[in-house]
C-alpha cells in the first residue's frame, strides 16, 4: 500500500511539472496584432470573388511563397501565383463560405510571426457547365506590414477529383 501512495504521488508530481512546463509555450493568441492580418485576408477573399487579379497580387509581398495551391508544383512565387489565378478565375466563378480566421503569434520559433490561420469553403462553379464544387479549406498565412509574405493552404484535393469527376485508383499489390 505505502509503494501505491508513493506511486501515486510520483505520478501527481511529474503532472505538476508537465502542466508547468506546458505554460512556458511560445504560440500566444494575440488578436489585436492580429487585425492587419485579418483584414489583408478578408480583402483577398474579396479580390477572389470579385474575380480581381490584379487585387490579389497587390495584396503579396513581391518575395511571397505560396505552398500547396500549384498542383503538381510544390511552391508558387508571386508571379506564378498570380498565373494560377488568371488560369483558376477563367475557368471558375470562388464564392468563399464559412470563413473563420484565427490570428495567432509565434515567438522563438522557426516561424516566428503573425500568423492568421483560415478555414473555409471555396464553392467552385465552372464557368462552361455551371457545376459547383464545394472545396473546404485551410490556409496558414504569415502578413507582415500588411503584405502576405506565406501561404500554405491545405486543401481536400479527392474532395475536387471525384467532384470533378475523375476516380481515385488505389495502388494495386
Amino acid at each position: 500500500m505505502k509503494k501505491l501512495k508513493i506511486t501515486f504521488l510520483f505520478v501527481i508530481l511529474m503532472f505538476g511539472v508537465t502542466l508547468s512546463k506546458a505554460q512556458e509555450s511560445t504560440v500566444t493568441l494575440d488578436f489585436d496584432n492580429g487585425k492587419t492580418a485579418t483584414e489583408t485576408l478578408k480583402k483577398y477573399v474579396i479580390a477572389l470573388q470579385n474575380a480581381d487579379v490584379e487585387g490579389i497580387a497587390a495584396l503579396m509581398n513581391k518575395d511571397a511563397m505560396v505552398y500547396g495551391l500549384g498542383g503538381g508544383l510544390d511552391s508558387l512565387n508571386t508571379t506564378q501565383h498570380k498565373a494560377y489565378w488568371v488560369n483558376s478565375l477563367a475557368n471558375y466563378k470562388h464564392n468563399i463560405s464559412n470563413d473563420l480566421y484565427l490570428p495567432v503569434k509565434v515567438e522563438n520559433n522557426w516561424n516566428e510571426g503573425e500568423w492568421l490561420l483560415t478555414w473555409g469553403v471555396n464553392s467552385l462553379k465552372n464557368n462552361k457547365t455551371g457545376i459547383i464544387t464545394p472545396v473546404p479549406y485551410h490556409i496558414a498565412s504569415l502578413v507582415v506590414d500588411g503584405k502576405i509574405t506565406t501561404m500554405r493552404y491545405y486543401l481536400d484535393y479527392i474532395n475536387l477529383l471525384t467532384k470533378q469527376g475523375y476516380t481515385v485508383i488505389p495502388p494495386t499489390e
